[in-house]
């Protein structure tokens, strides 16, 4: 994005926010807990905003609002197909939520795939979605100023409202976010029928990669701004080694790239306030930490200790998450005076590697799976919190370890790099432990230095804990970056 300066906007948007995830109602990963939150950010600061999301049938329609009226959704070549609408509110706000119901495409156990692998149709079920998106606005009589967009299940629709649809949305402005680079959606060469969209957009510069359509790639170019959820990430996407073959491409359209940095929920993540913990505590009275360090040591019946350090991890047992560098050195920490603590689920091969490891220690905790409640104890338990992650464009898990006062041990990559300050022993600050090199050793001798400096340098560890605990990461900050992203695009598409 340009270095002009941006006015904050005082005019009240109309904003459509389409995602294909959502907190409370589907999650996977980060999408949707910035889907969950920062349209409620963005309705604070007086904009109106709706959410549109698909219908998925884990969501229980009982607790939601049907509209009478079906929805026509035009598939081009495969003919119109009719989608059902439910509403709701997020959760805590006056923000509403739609639901996009087609049991063809949503009715299924999963998301985007199941036990056997992506579903095949995924491309014609988020262009379904997308299209639906847009046609809901019409029925509700609703005319966005701002089409905010996720990731690749959305990114058709920048172009989308540029030609099939441009009777009704020619004035918006889109502004498409970029959670994980990773994920791009490419699929067959034919979906441009589908998309009814025109051939002539199925070229190098926007859609076309390797005579396949990449739904990413064409929104990035038709985009009036593009965000991704920190700086460091926006800059690492335009490498070859963060890029995943798009770096080209983002580097030609980086004039309207920005990176803005996820903010977290301080109702939710926050031991002065939070109702899993078995003792509540703050910065000015951090005995209940001691009291959760129990808890959670006598949840996973591991030996109960002050003086000995908890390390936890909350994830996915992913590559992306550095799972294989844990897996590699956590014989050798075990082998320490310290206590690990895992939960997640994933790859089965980590599932059944560390279910072997925690049968043989008796310093190791694992739960496969995922809980809620476990994830907020093991956060205010633990005196340290492991996230060694291969890429992380954000990443949540150490902005809530900070305001819990439990030291992130993280790899300075994406969001991670951005919100970790290394600690320096010869000033005697930071709020964490960091390291680059993407490699066990590093890993290791890491994890080691924050052990002794726990063990031996407490006045330390505790200011940085002191340290950690006054960071402030809101999505109120996030929302006010979003307003000028907003008012970018609007400017841009004026122009």
């Amino acid at each position: 994005m340009s270095k002009e300066k941006i006015e904050s906007s005082t005019k009240k948007l109309n904003i459509l926010f389409v995602a294909a995830e959502v907190v409370p109602f589907a999650k996977t990963g980060g999408l949707a807990d910035v889907a969950g939150a920062l349209p409620k950010a963005i309705k604070e600061l007086g904009h109106n905003i709706i959410v549109v999301m698909p219908r998925y049938y884990k969501i229980d329609n009982s607790k939601l609002r049907k509209l009478e009226a079906p929805l026509s959704v035009p598939m081009g070549v495969m003919g119109e197909f009719w989608a059902g609408v439910y509403t709701s509110t997020l959760p805590n706000s006056d923000v509403p939520i739609y639901f996009i119901d087609h049991e063809e495409y949503f009715g299924r156990s999963g998301l985007y795939e199941d036990d056997g692998g992506g579903y095949e149709d995924n491309d014609n079920r988020f262009i379904f979605f997308s299209k639906a998106a847009l046609q809901l606005c019409k029925m509700l009589h609703f005319t966005p100023d701002i089409i905010h967009t996720n990731d690749w299940h959305t990114a058709a629709i920048p172009l989308l409202s540029r030609t099939r649809f441009v009777h009704d949305f020619a004035h918006a402005a889109n502004v498409l976010t970029i959670h994980n680079l990773q994920h791009q959606g490419n699929f067959y060469r034919g979906l441009m029928d589908v998309m009814e969209v025109g051939w002539e957009h199925f070229n190098e510069h926007e859609f076309k990669s390797f005579d396949r359509v990449n739904l990413l790639k064409g929104g990035i170019y038709h985009a009036d701004a593009i965000t991704t959820v920190s700086k460091k990430y926006a800059e690492e996407i335009q490498t070859e080694e963060f890029g995943f073959g798009l770096e080209s491409h983002i580097r030609g359209h980086s004039h309207k790239l920005i990176g803005i940095l996820n903010g977290v929920d301080y109702n939710e993540w926050n031991p002065s306030v939070d109702e899993f913990l078995v003792e509540k505590y703050d910065i000015g009275n951090m005995s209940g930490k001691l009291a959760c360090k129990a808890d959670i040591q006598k949840h996973f019946n591991l030996e109960v200790r002050d003086d000995v350090p908890v390390i936890g991890f909350v994830g996915r047992f992913a590559e992306q998450k550095g799972i294989g560098l844990i897996a590699g050195v956590i014989h050798g920490l075990l082998d320490l005076d310290v206590q690990i603590i895992m939960l997640g689920t994933g790859e089965k091969w980590a599932e059944g590697f560390f279910s072997d490891v925690s049968y043989h220690r008796d310093n190791f905790g694992l739960h496969v799976g995922y809980s809620d409640e476990l994830a907020h104890k093991i956060e205010a338990g633990s005196d340290m919190f492991l996230m060694p992650s291969l890429f992380e464009p954000c990443g949540l898990n150490q902005i809530y370890s900070l305001r819990y006062g439990t030291l992130p041990i993280v790899r300075g990559t994406g969001g991670l790099d951005d919100t970790i300050v290394n600690f320096d022993e010869h000033h005697e600050h930071g709020n964490g432990f960091k390291f680059y090199e993407a490699s066990q050793e590093a890993l290791y001798y890491t994890v080691l230095w924050a052990i002794n400096i726990y063990k031996d340098d407490k006045k330390a560890f505790e200011d940085m804990q002191e340290t950690a605990m006054k960071q402030h990461f809101g999505w109120d900050d996030s929302a006010r970056a979003y307003e000028e992203v907003y008012q970018y695009a609007l400017n841009k598409k004026r122009k």
